[in-house]
């Protein structure tokens, strides 16, 4: 089966269970507008705001445009813009914890997919030297502008070796 066979078989089976928020999330620029808890669903309420990583409207993602190639797999992702926004409805519906993941989330897409489930490997206890935890740390910051994934692990630097869960301590 084709890439685009594969994304055509996922959008018919997310239209027939009703359920196409997945096969439409991308985004904008900020609206200017603040955001909150009744402005969910992003997609259905605010669709103008959202758009895909190559900028076309949510609107232009129809099963023609993918059989015809005008929607490629890239148009499919997410972009930080709607992460940040659907944290900007959750954090002014009083859940900031869960704007803090949308947050992570949205630093998540400027790092390539195979360094991301790298990273979660380096994140395992015991897979990890307590210097390679901070290198990792280094390179979000400065390489991919991601400092709250960064401080994920140094925050796990100091509690795997606090706890013993660093490479070697095994």
């Amino acid at each position: 089966m084709s890439e685009v066979d594969d994304l055509v078989a996922k959008i018919v089976g997310q239209l027939q269970s009703g359920n196409t928020s997945s096969a439409t999330t991308a985004a904008p620029a900020a609206s200017g507008k603040e955001l909150g808890g009744a402005d969910y669903p992003l997609y259905q309420k605010h669709p103008d705001l959202i758009k895909t990583p190559t900028g076309k409207n949510v609107d232009e993602i129809t099963m023609s445009n993918v059989v015809n190639g005008n929607i490629t797999p890239k148009d499919m992702r997410i972009t930080p813009d709607t992460l940040r926004l659907q944290g900007q409805i959750a954090a002014n519906a009083g859940r900031p914890a869960i704007q803090r993941n949308f947050e992570r989330a949205a630093e998540l897409t400027g790092i390539p997919d195979d360094r991301v489930l790298e990273l979660y490997e380096e994140l395992r206890p015991f897979r990890s030297t307590k210097q390679g935890l901070l290198d990792t740390a280094a390179e979000l910051k400065n390489k991919y502008n991601a400092p709250i994934c960064a401080g994920w692990f140094e925050e796990a630097a100091t509690n795997y070796e606090k706890n013993k869960k660093l490479k070697g301590d095994n």
